[in-house]
């Protein structure tokens, strides 16, 4: 799935907004963490609403700690969504350059072709 260009939704920078525009899904963590962790839904999934990039947060035993992180992980995930990637510079090989390989690889075909068996009809 992708996502439409960030250009038209600037990042809000206070972190209330850029939550109120974010669907909070809450499961249980599991993995290590014992019984606090695998009985209570600590884990925090944060959904941006207007691109549909998503960011969770599980690490810790508190929803709060969690639901911020996975905050500054939405941040930042849509900070790199909207850079732009630098253009390529295209680049050519120069003609002397040229020259030197068509040179090497003549010499490597005269090598393998002096390596080979002499002809039958000789």
């Amino acid at each position: 799935m992708t996502s439409p260009p960030l250009s038209s939704h600037p990042i809000p920078e206070d972190d209330d907004v850029l939550l109120a525009e974010c669907r909070v899904e809450t499961f249980r963590a599991g993995g290590k963490g014992g019984q606090h962790q695998n009985t209570t839904e600590t884990g925090v999934r944060l959904v941006h609403l207007p691109t549909g990039i998503r960011a969770e947060g599980r690490s810790e035993r508190s929803q709060l700690r969690n639901r911020n992180a996975a905050l500054a992980r939405l941040r930042s995930k849509l900070e790199a969504a909207a850079r732009t990637p630098k253009p390529r510079t295209p680049t050519r090989v120069p003609g002397a350059e040229k020259r030197k390989r068509l040179e090497e690889k003549r010499r490597q075909g005269e090598k393998k072709r002096l390596r080979r068996p002499p002809a039958p009809d000789d």
